[in-house]
């Protein structure tokens, strides 16, 4: 049974920034869960950073991570995007749905690195790290082409 890495935030889990979550409400996600298919990870809580911490985003000029204090997060997000990397492999996942925007797990928009809310083409570090390491990867806003690639497996197994 194919498993999938998914952002722990999309799960419900309050491990967003300020505390939160993003709980992705969708039957078919919900029947992985019940299949024990699916691996949570926050990358950034993996990397050591704390629930709740201050907002960070990729600067464009130096493409390093800080928090909006100016403090440079890079290492953290690195670490966390190498750990869930191992759990892929561990796993031998192939598939991960993480949540679009965020600095860790953007797969098409990040945010600009000025804290303005204004978005651009990117993907975050665990995103990145995933894709060189062969894992497709997915946001909730295409979800429903990652439930049609694990029917499509399932029908072959």
């Amino acid at each position: 049974m194919e498993k999938i890495l998914v952002s722990a935030c999309l799960l419900g889990q309050s491990v967003r920034y300020d505390g939160g979550h993003q709980l992705l409400l969708n039957q078919q996600l919900i029947r992985w869960q019940q299949q024990g298919r699916v691996v949570a990870v926050c990358p950034e809580v993996a990397g050591g950073l704390s629930v709740p911490r201050a907002p960070a985003e990729i600067s464009q000029l130096d493409h390093r991570v800080y928090d909006n204090t100016g403090i440079d997060v890079t290492d953290a997000f690195n670490q966390g995007a190498q750990s869930a990397l191992a759990l892929c492999q561990r796993h031998k996942i192939r598939y991960a749905l993480l949540k679009e925007s965020s600095p860790s797990c953007g797969s098409q928009l990040i945010y600009d690195g000025h804290f303005q809310g204004e978005k651009i083409v990117g993907q975050g570090l665990t995103a990145a790290l995933l894709r060189q390491n062969g894992i497709t990867v997915y946001s909730e806003q295409s979800l429903n082409e990652l439930i049609v690639q694990v029917e499509a497996l399932d029908q072959d197994n």
